[in-house]
């Protein structure tokens, strides 16, 4: 069976986009694109419905993905701090972390021995802060190379850049992307609680996956990112399903006319949801969409 739970009903000819989370919802658990998945998602765009990738990710790590189905246009990246149309990159959004919050970040990390990098902004060099058009994408700088930026590498594909991150923050520039903590869940709250307590509602720290836990502005959310890619795209809330298992998916929730959340999703995704079908581990993604639109 394919639904697992279907709380609201949509008409499928309605639908011209679906707005898709990467990790945890389309990729295997290994960040895998399974074959399955990657054919049903090009005969979907080949019967002219729109794939918006709306994730955590930088383009450079959803690239590989984005090209597999052959997807194209103004997509969320960075959960929402930049949407972008690809595959040109022209940026058309971003919204930046302050550097205090960067070098915030680097205080608790050290305090803590946790595990923090951040994003620079695109075609932005780390060493001087300045525009370098070498600098392609946007360029992951770490404090030091450990296991989990050794697992993030192999997450992403993205080498880092190993510097002093208290030498970002002092960088000439108008802020990063994002901020990111790599740590046991279990310390998540105590991070949260710390820049909480610096910050207030100034900046929002989010999970995207079990161990990741992200610094962004307030404000800045998956749903603003989406909004954002449709009016791009000339879409109406109505004509877009949204589909995710975190809860840096939920903002794309009340944005798009539609939710859906895989098996696997946290219990207040798919309490979120309109629609809960199969886990990622079984394609759960391509077997509902296959029933519904192929």
């Amino acid at each position: 069976m394919y639904t697992l739970e279907m709380k609201r009903n949509f008409e499928p000819k309605m639908i011209k986009a679906l707005a898709i989370d990467l990790d945890g919802t389309t990729l295997l658990p290994e960040g895998i694109l399974g074959k399955r998945t990657r054919d049903c998602l090009r005969k979907l765009i080949s019967k002219n419905i729109q794939i918006i990738i709306s994730t955590g990710r930088a383009i450079e790590a959803s690239e590989k993905y984005r090209s597999a189905i052959g997807a194209e246009g103004p997509m969320v990246f960075f959960n929402g701090a930049e949407v972008a149309d690809v595959p040109s990159g022209k940026i058309l959004h971003t919204d930046l972390i302050g550097m205090d919050v960067v070098n915030f970040g680097v205080d608790i990390a050290r305090e803590m021995g946790i595990h923090y990098q951040v994003y620079l902004p695109a075609k932005i060099s780390p060493d001087t802060g300045k525009e370098d058009e070498k600098q392609m994408w946007e360029a992951l700088v770490i404090d030091r190379y450990g296991p989990e930026a050794e697992y993030y590498q192999k997450h992403t594909g993205i080498i880092p850049v190993v510097k002093n991150l208290k030498s970002i923050a002092e960088l000439p520039l108008d802020g990063c992307i994002k901020g990111m903590f790599i740590a046991d869940p279990s310390l998540h709250d105590e991070v949260r609680r710390r820049v909480s307590e610096r910050f207030g509602d100034r900046i929002n720290v989010i999970r995207s996956f079990p161990t990741f836990l992200e610094v962004i502005n307030s404000g800045v959310s998956k749903g603003d990112g989406l909004k954002i890619a449709m009016e791009h795209r000339g879409l109406k809330p109505e004509e877009v399903i949204a589909f995710g298992d975190e809860e840096n998916d939920l903002p794309m929730f009340t944005v798009a006319g539609f939710a859906a959340a895989p098996q696997n999703a946290r219990e207040k995704i798919r309490d979120a949801a309109d629609l809960v079908y199969g886990p990622n581990t079984s394609e759960g993604l391509a077997v509902y969409l296959e029933e519904i639109f192929l």
